[in-house]
């Protein structure tokens, strides 16, 4: 396993590599930076964000998209996967946002136990919103930072999503989770990428146990 040390100088190099790293969805409000979320599961940001700007002029808010009808919002995310499942979700959500939380729109809890209570809420998309929205700090693991966090060996292969998210949690100072976490998505993203990464000029391999194996198989 990489040391806590070791770990801290290679996200240093990770942070250098990315400085602008940021998060990709497009949003305006609390509400639709969650709704975005929750269709990003098993979709990429650009394809959400090709989606988003119509279902969010068509219903703007948790009020309106409470009321709407699961065929059209169907018909607005059909291009985005598991689109029949994820307008359930978001139907549900936004009438139990309107219904139990109502006083607080169009602000959301800020609690992410409540938040998880929403359907089509993970911690992934609860850690999301709270850091995102409101600066409450927090990891969110997705399959780019979990990926990253295997193959830098900080965890075993096997480690489930929320071993992952307390792992990192103890290795970078709080102050720094939310940025931390788009520097891992982005280098995920774009650099140790799920095929082909790029090892071969990879400034972490020093580091990484997996770029050195890769490239010995190569």
């Amino acid at each position: 396993m990489l040391s806590k040390k070791r770990y801290l100088e290679a996200l240093e190099i990770i942070e250098d590599m990315f400085p602008q790293a940021h998060g990709e969805l497009e949003w305006e409000t609390p509400f639709q930076l969650l709704i975005a979320t929750i269709l990003s599961a098993q979709a990429t940001d650009k394809g959400v964000n090709k989606a988003t700007p119509a279902l969010f002029a068509t219903f703007p808010d948790a009020q309106t998209m409470s009321q709407a009808k699961v065929e059209e919002i169907e018909k607005l995310i059909r291009t985005i996967g598991l689109y029949k499942t994820k307008a359930k979700n978001i139907l549900r959500t936004s009438q139990m946002l309107v219904t139990d939380f109502g006083d607080l729109l169009p602000d959301l809890p800020k609690d992410k136990k409540v938040l998880q209570t929403l359907p089509g809420v993970g911690r992934k998309t609860a850690n999301v919103v709270l850091a995102e929205a409101y600066g409450i700090p927090g990891i969110a693991v997705d399959t780019h930072v979990e990926r990253v966090s295997k193959r830098l060996d900080i965890v075993p292969q096997k480690a489930t999503v929320l071993e992952v998210e307390e792992k990192l949690m103890k290795l970078i100072p709080q102050e720094k989770w939310v940025q931390a976490h788009h520097h891992l998505i982005f280098f995920g993203r774009y650099h140790c990428t799920a095929k082909k990464p790029k090892c071969a000029d990879c400034p972490v391999l020093d580091y990484c146990k997996f770029g050195k194996k890769y490239l010995k198989n190569e």
